[in-house]
């Protein structure tokens, strides 16, 4: 008998054009600069291969130089502007969906809990690596 997966969504609205969004998502240089949950983290180092097959690595430290991990998977699916799915190291399964309206684009991903963290944790994690990026975001278009 197996377990039931818990998957788990978190969204946000970005106020940016989709190309821009997707930009900032995945181009690593920019990610290095939202990709953390809390202030006291950051990702210090990130690696993107842009395609299906591709790799990624983001790697994700305490500011106090304490904790680190990579965050590292493979695309399986890259639809610029669209869509993105990555399975995680663990085998866990990601999507991230892009949807523009009226100037703004929906963020909204969909993941495979793990089996460490309550479900309600890893949602507020993510949800919160999720609000940086969108701040990120709008303040990086906000001066362009």
């Amino acid at each position: 008998m197996g377990t039931q997966q818990t998957i788990i969504t978190v969204q946000t609205k970005v106020n940016v054009p989709v190309e821009k969004a997707w930009f900032y998502f995945t181009t690593p240089s920019a990610v290095t600069r939202w990709n953390h949950a809390s202030d006291d983290w950051h990702c210090p180092a990130a690696t993107s291969e842009l395609k299906p097959g591709g790799k990624f690595c983001y790697t994700m430290a305490s500011k106090d130089g304490s904790m680190s991990f990579d965050f590292e998977g493979t695309y399986t699916e890259v639809i610029p502007h669209k869509s993105l799915k990555y399975e995680i190291a663990d085998g866990r399964k990601v999507s991230v969906l892009f949807k523009e309206t009226n100037g703004e684009t929906e963020v909204l991903t969909t993941f495979d809990a793990e089996n460490q963290n309550p479900a309600d944790m890893q949602q507020a994690g993510w949800q919160a690596i999720l609000d940086s990026f969108k701040a990120f975001a709008e303040k990086s278009y906000g001066r362009g």
